[in-house]
């Protein structure tokens, strides 16, 4: 958690003077009860109404300069909680976008909005308060104890046994609180899963009448929820009635035994009616700073949840190397005896892989669900790094290249087709920034989506929705393949990318993809058999296995698990003309 003030950087000035003008406030804040005293002891007992009016000014002047230091402290504790919580986002945006995809996977997208968002807005509005509060509250607490005892030493003892026992209070119900707001955060974690997994998949909970048992589970967290905030604030609210309860039977005390001593002349009327004050004083800004316990406490929580992802190292490190060329003649990708098992995963998903794709090839991939299909390309995309063996890139171990060369090398198309708001232009370009047009355009031809995105308004200027919903399933799929196509890879990955696509749509694509990507490596997975049996060489994978990797007609002559599935999907007239 200490490590998070490093955020501060740039606003330690902000921080300074937020707390100093704080003080500067309680300072005049102090001097109240004193001039209150005096006119009581001497504007009023003597009738001096010139002498009332004076200190009345004076209380007014004290309100206008304390008002002025209050609003400046505001300011600066504003300005340096808002720059840290920037700064801090920015940082953690920032290490979430090195991770790699086991940590990623392990955390979950939940988690991570959560403390993105909820964790985040907490720290800032606890160092807010901190920096406000922190050093005012004590001081004036202090200040008040420092002022009662010049008044009266033997009465200063009921106020150190009243501070003690509210510090006392706060400290208990802080302790308590701490592990509950804590359990608090990470049940709001599940109900942001809830949330999320509703509103991306609304369409198949309603396809299925799911809507009540979906209304139900998260009912049921969402009340789990409840139980745990409302603990906390059942413990939360010990606070104001026990320190109310300490104060009050002080300022009892206090009337008692200063009663006394104004009859025996020890102490003036005014003087009693100035140490109720500081009682007072003391009492507000003991709530105060219970109010800031509670509001640190929650933030302690949520930063110590932010330092957990901060913290995750990733186990996939950039290079940063230079930029490595080509091996003459080694394949451009190759895996060598590669396994790789998913972290908490029961068994390995890819056991003992090997392969080799020439560069300009088209490899096809092929094999039931679940047959490790798109762990072989996210490899090949280094999303994960293998367990054992090695993967080669042109010669070279693919955790040689730096991040930022090797996505220039590969494009890849993933199995759900994302796309972002701005236009098709600015979706062309993300990975090719300064495109042309005619770049754009050409790769929009091979990705057979020219035709519909002349037929948008505005063309590439066309609107696209939040995650495309404008387009439908497979104008998606197009536009992420021309986005891929774009910079002109050297490897192009698509991963099931043509699921949406008609047959005869599939087929063009193919036929642009092989006529107009020469030079490109092509790894095509699919589920479809006609999808790839027109690649070079088709690899074909069984529960993680490479069972296969040769043409289509060799491996229906000697691979059962492709004869298999191309069976499944023609007739065996159909399969006998292709032998």
């Amino acid at each position: 958690m200490r490590k998070l003030f490093r955020y501060l950087k740039g606003y330690e000035l902000q921080a300074l003077l937020a707390p100093l003008f704080k003080m500067l406030e309680a300072c005049f804040e102090l001097f109240v009860p004193l001039v209150v005293a005096s006119i009581i002891d001497t504007g009023i007992k003597n009738a001096d109404n010139v002498f009332i009016w004076q200190r009345c000014g004076l209380l007014v002047l004290l309100a206008v300069i304390g008002m002025a230091c209050s609003l400046t402290a505001q300011y600066f504790s504003a300005r340096a909680a808002l720059g840290f919580g920037t700064a801090l986002r920015r940082d953690l945006f920032r290490h979430i976008d090195t991770l790699s995809y086991s940590e990623l996977d392990g955390i979950g997208t939940p988690t991570l909005v959560t403390r993105m968002t909820s964790d985040i807005n907490q720290v800032q509005s606890g160092l807010n308060l901190t920096l406000r509060l922190l050093m005012r509250c004590p001081f004036i607490v202090l200040g008040a104890l420092i002022m009662a005892f010049t008044i009266s030493p033997r009465l200063t003892l009921l106020f150190l046994l009243a501070t003690a026992a509210i510090s006392l209070i706060v400290w208990c119900i802080m302790r308590a609180t701490l592990p509950v707001y804590h359990a608090a955060q990470n049940s709001l974690d599940r109900v942001t899963l809830l949330t999320r997994e509703n509103y991306v998949g609304a369409r198949v909970v309603r396809a299925f009448a799911r809507q009540a048992q979906e209304l139900d589970a998260f009912v049921q967290t969402n009340d789990r929820l409840k139980a745990i905030q409302w603990k906390a604030g059942r413990i939360s609210a010990l606070m104001n009635p026990l320190t109310y309860l300490v104060v009050n039977l002080t300022v009892i005390a206090l009337l008692l035994s200063g009663g006394r001593e104004v009859y025996t002349g020890t102490l003036t009327q005014g003087e009693v009616i100035a140490l109720i004050n500081y009682m007072s004083q003391i009492l507000i800004n003991l709530l105060r700073i219970a109010d800031l316990v509670i509001s640190v406490t929650r933030a302690l929580a949520s930063g110590v949840r932010v330092s957990e992802i901060l913290n995750t190292p990733t186990t996939m490190a950039d290079p940063a190397a230079a930029g490595l060329e080509p091996v003459a003649g080694s394949p451009a990708a190759a895996f060598d005896h590669v396994t790789f098992t998913y972290r908490g995963a029961g068994g390995p998903s890819l056991t003992d892989v090997s392969f080799a794709a020439r560069p300009g090839e088209t490899v096809g991939v092929i094999g039931g669900t679940g047959s490790g299909k798109t762990t072989l390309v996210d490899l090949v995309a280094r999303f994960y790094d293998a367990g054992s063996g090695a993967v080669r890139l042109f010669g070279h171990d693919i955790r040689d290249y730096s991040f930022a060369q090797l996505r220039r090398m590969i494009g890849i198309v993933p199995q759900q087709a994302v796309l972002f708001t701005g236009t098709i232009r600015d979706n062309m370009q993300w990975a090719a920034p300064n495109a042309t047009d005619d770049e754009i355009w050409a790769a929009l031809e091979i990705a057979q989506a020219a035709d519909f995105v002349r037929g948008k308004p505005g063309m590439l200027d066309a609107e696209v929705e939040t995650a495309g919903r404008n387009f439908s399933g497979g104008q998606r799929q197009r536009l992420t393949i021309a986005r891929a196509l774009v910079p002109q890879p050297q490897i192009l990955i698509l991963d099931d990318s043509a699921s949406a696509l008609d047959f005869a749509t599939d087929a063009a694509l193919r036929a642009a993809l092989k006529e107009k990507t020469r030079g490109m490596t092509v790894f095509l997975v699919s589920q479809r058999a006609a999808s790839v049996q027109r690649a070079d060489h088709i690899l074909v994978l069984d529960d993680g296995q490479l069972v296969g990797d040769a043409p289509h007609a060799d491996l229906l002559r000697d691979c059962p698990v492709y004869r298999e599935i191309c069976l499944s999907q023609f007739s065996r007239e159909e399969v006998a003309k292709t032998l």
